[in-house]
């Protein structure tokens, strides 16, 4: 185990990452990707927890633009979009024999546990991944405060922020082609530069309780392991 770098790791899954090349759901293909990369790490001896947003079903701020919802119950209704990822990855992981625990922020018991945080260490040290639905229960936070702050309650060593570019930018090198990569950049760097890799309430939960977070190319295969191996793999945000 002395080249494994992480023992126990948050992955944050933006919704919108599933959807692959549609315009919305979940891509089946992706999906089964992902598993695989989160099945190859847990035969590594690695104890994994996984957020995952509800971009690719339904947001919060999209209800209110809408003019369908208030934020309250818009935020609510993305809140549910991320349990049904969930329960899809779960699903997907289960078929590859990867025993899961899925818990929820909001209690739905006929399809997940309440998120207890004992209950969520003791599922992770019996080597379960743990997928934690439902965001934090409350509006008015991301799923990438949600991943933040799971990370600090089950005591994860590094919050892993897969995206589909390789690391942080100086600028969205989607549309940006002068854009240059940082191998490493400190929190204070970040709120500097006013880079967007998670909200500040993320951010600023990691910085204070010193969890490093990692932005990398989940797409690409085999970056997951390699990350965990300790390779340079996407960009470390640290103290």
């Amino acid at each position: 185990m002395s080249h494994i770098k992480y023992k126990r790791v948050l992955l944050k899954l933006s919704g919108e990452a599933l959807m692959g090349k549609q315009e919305f759901g979940i891509d089946p293909d992706v999906l089964d990707q992902f598993s695989e990369e989160i099945k190859s790490v847990v035969a590594e001896g690695i104890e994994v927890a996984v957020v995952i947003g509800g971009g690719n079903i339904f947001r919060g701020v999209q209800g209110v633009t809408g003019g369908i919802v208030d934020r309250a119950q818009g935020d609510y209704m993305g809140m549910l979009a991320t349990v049904i990822n969930a329960m899809a990855l779960q699903g997907a992981l289960e078929k590859k024999n990867v025993f899961t625990r899925l818990l929820t922020a909001i209690n739905m018991e006929q399809v997940a546990e309440p998120f207890i945080r004992r209950r969520a260490i003791r599922h992770l040290e019996k080597g379960r991944v743990v997928i934690f639905g439902g965001g934090t229960g409350n509006p008015y936070f991301t799923t990438d405060s949600a991943a933040s702050l799971r990370a600090v309650e089950i005591e994860a060593d590094v919050v892993l922020k897969g995206t589909r570019v390789d690391g942080v930018f100086s600028a969205d090198p989607e549309k940006d082609s002068s854009a240059t990569k940082f191998e490493e950049i400190s929190f204070d760097e970040v709120y500097k530069r006013n880079l967007k890799i998670m909200d500040l309430t993320a951010i600023t939960l990691c910085q204070e309780n010193s969890i490093p977070i990692i932005v990398f190319d989940m797409n690409k295969k085999g970056n997951f392991k390699s990350l965990i191996l300790g390779e340079k793999v996407g960009t470390l945000v640290s103290n």
